[in-house]
């Protein structure tokens, strides 16, 4: 197929990338390259060496004798040069990383919140609207996350997208419906998946767009089968306050010595899934199409829950290191349990990759040898939810900030 990914410079936008490569597609990544922005205006880096991304998809070609095609637009702003560029090349499938996707970056101050809706919800309803203007019958896969759905505790099983309710009419009868699962989103960031739902849900029943919605867990690993061919294959790797995903800073902190930092009382159960497996689900997924006409196709993009603090601990008889718990940055519950249904992908042929030592070891091995590369004063998580929030947070973790004498 000939496949466009939108945000492909991305954490797994990129592997995903080469992992449709390596199976014969023909990839397009169309990418504003504003995450390498970002980084320049958090002044943090990725801890894992990145080459431009021209100079990445020519080692790529190097390596495999497959070419991977850049487009430099903006999906948000450019709308006519994005649907000039869908008329003319006309792509089967279409994949949707182009979203900011930190939910502390998105409640950093009101214009990081301003930001995030312009861009997330913007580059999506102009996807969707270029597409039923030039008619392009492409299968869109979009990546969302579990964050739709919140993290309240209900005591059921979180189900894949849709819930069966019982409606009473005015005779007094009951009749049966499926919905959306209620969102409740916990962030910003969160909030534009959410009404990425919406959008998805009219397009799809009011013009027969084709669409996958793929509610992803916690991304966590570095390495996929393709970015060890080649060291300028590398992934990123985020380990900033906004940026890092949990599991992955845990690993980073056990790696140079920081503390292991736990926000409240780390009950807060997440989802995750190993970044090889995200890149596997998305080929399962775009084998997996819907027809014309039905209803968005909802996907729970993840492999197992585990609470943050047994994350921590873990690390920590791994690699070593002290935890630490720190006060909360988010608004949200202490603690909640997470029950989620993945059948489908289970059902497609997904042989899900689980924590275990062997890869928290390697992305620990990674960390260290890049470790010339941390900015210690990057590490903590400090963007607040609320202003009431941002006086209790602490922002030296390590205990290293000079203090007054008598």
């Amino acid at each position: 197929m000939k496949i466009a990914v939108l945000g492909g410079d991305g954490f797994v936008g990129w592997p995903t990338s080469l992992h449709l490569s390596s199976l014969g597609h023909e990839i397009h990544i169309l990418d504003n390259l504003s995450r390498r922005w970002i980084d320049t205006e958090l002044g943090v880096q990725s801890l894992t060496p990145m080459d431009s991304i021209q100079e990445r998809t020519r080692i790529w070609h190097q390596e495999t004798g497959r070419r991977i095609h850049f487009h430099l637009i903006d999906l948000a702003r450019d709308y006519e040069v994005l649907k000039r560029w869908l008329s003319e090349n006309r792509p089967d499938a279409i994949i949707h990383f182009a979203e900011q996707r930190a939910a502390p970056y998105s409640m950093k101050s009101d214009r990081h919140k301003n930001y995030t809706v312009n861009n997330n919800v913007n580059a999506t309803h102009n996807l969707l609207n270029a597409m039923v203007e030039l008619d392009l019958d492409a299968h869109l896969v979009h990546l969302g996350t579990m964050g739709v759905y919140g993290y309240s505790t209900v005591g059921a099983a979180i189900p894949e997208g849709y819930l069966p309710v019982g409606i009473e009419t005015m005779g007094g009868a009951t009749v049966s419906q499926e919905i959306l699962y209620p969102a409740n989103p916990g962030s910003i960031y969160h909030m534009t998946k959410c009404l990425d739902q919406l959008l998805f849900q009219f397009y799809a029943k009011n013009d027969g767009v084709r669409i996958t919605d793929l509610h992803q867990g916690i991304v966590w690993g570095t390495h996929t089968e393709q970015t060890r061919l080649h060291p300028q294959l590398v992934n990123r790797f985020d380990y900033d306050g906004d940026y890092g995903t949990v599991l992955n800073r845990f690993l980073i902190q056990a790696a140079i010595g920081y503390p292991l930092t736990v926000h409240g009382t780390g009950g807060q159960t997440r989802a995750f899934i190993h970044v090889q497996d995200s890149v596997r689900c998305i080929e399962l997924a775009l084998r997996s199409a819907p027809k014309r006409g039905e209803r968005v196709k909802i996907f729970n993009q993840m492999t197992e829950t585990h609470r943050v603090r047994d994350l921590a601990e873990m690390v920590a008889r791994i690699a070593g290191g002290r935890v630490a718990y720190l006060p909360n940055p988010r608004k949200e519950a202490a603690e909640n349990d997470l029950v989620v249904r993945n059948e489908q992908f289970l059902a497609l042929g997904l042989d899900p990759i689980t924590l275990e030592a062997g890869l928290l070891s390697e992305v620990i091995d990674v960390a260290r040898k890049f470790a010339y590369r941390v900015d210690r004063s990057r590490i903590p998580a400090v963007s607040a939810w609320t202003k009431d929030i941002a006086p209790t947070l602490d922002h030296d973790p390590e205990g290293k900030r000079l203090k007054s004498v008598g």
